[in-house]
């Protein structure tokens, strides 16, 4: 599969999300290097028997040619991880200078690391909020775990403001497990808060992921005149002239990210910016390396 069908705007065009999914998994499995089917960790754990539709290439041959029967190594990645997503879905994730909206991207992403893990037998799980818990699927690798969180990314929209508190609190009650939890948000918030909601899910033996997904026009601000900017969330207006968007808005946002990512750094968890014009096949490829610099 061609990169470019990994594109927002594209995959925007397919049906829904799980068909989103697929197709943005099966690309990124094929032009990828290095196959995931092994898990993302590399530590042996078990075997497992052949089913059907198996990759060959895991097959354990010494093992068949003792026994004449066909097992498969599994990885620790395979075992025992737990995959939870916190899904911001508060009003700036509904922002969209082009054809897709953060949120949108943020449910491609959201759905194709879900389904990612459901093909490696993990427990997948979602939470999705805005300033409180708007939905909760708790982990489980139960055949009709990525059908809901599909359902439940499709049907959300984005409203409200943006609180990681609550969501984040929720998270440690209800996630007794440790495994791995990705946080999807365009991270608009007080870097010193966000810190502050992190370190509980660090402290319980999460492995967090922070995925911050911003509109292209939010990294490039060009105007050639003043215009009037209004927040999303709070409703509040701003007047910005050309001039402060070429010097001052730049060098804003730019140390904004890097508040995050020390944010990140100071917490043990990775931090990856996307934009929403990114194909998602580059989001995928970040996560996996995480992984596997973790495993």
């Amino acid at each position: 599969m061609s990169t470019r069908l990994l594109k927002p705007e594209v995959l925007q065009g397919l049906a829904n999300l799980d068909l989103i999914a697929r197709s943005a998994i099966e690309g990124f499995l094929i032009g990828s290097h290095k196959s995931v089917q092994h898990g993302f960790s590399q530590e042996f754990a078990e075997y497992r028997a052949y089913r059907e539709g198996d990759d060959l290439r895991f097959v354990d041959w010494n093992v068949f040619a003792r026994t004449n029967r066909t097992y498969l190594k599994q990885y620790q990645g395979e075992t025992n991880t737990h995959l939870t997503i916190l899904m911001d879905a508060s009003a700036s994730m509904g922002f969209a200078s082009g054809k897709v909206t953060k949120y949108e991207y943020g449910s491609y992403l959201a759905a194709s690391l879900a389904y990612l893990s459901k093909r490696q037998q993990d427990a997948i799980g979602l939470m999705i909020f805005n300033d409180k818990v708007v939905d909760f699927r708790p982990p489980t690798s139960r055949s009709e775990a990525l059908p809901s969180l599909l359902h439940a990314l499709e049907n959300a929209e984005p409203g409200q403001g943006t609180d990681f508190g609550n969501p984040v609190r929720d998270c440690c009650e209800l996630i007794q497990r440790a495994g791995i939890i990705a946080v999807i948000s365009d991270f608009l918030d007080h870097p010193e808060q966000i810190l502050d909601e992190l370190r509980p899910l660090r402290g319980r033996g999460q492995d967090v992921i922070l995925f911050q997904v911003l509109d292209p026009q939010e990294l490039n601000l060009k105007l050639d005149r003043a215009v009037q900017f209004e927040d999303m969330e709070s409703g509040k207006t701003v007047n910005v002239d050309p001039t402060f968007a070429q010097k001052e808005y730049s060098a804003r946002i730019l140390e904004h990210i890097a508040e995050i990512k020390e944010v990140a750094n100071s917490t043990a968890a990775d931090h990856m910016v996307l934009t929403t014009d990114e194909p998602l096949d580059v989001a995928l490829r970040n996560y996996l390396l995480h992984r596997q610099r973790r495993g």
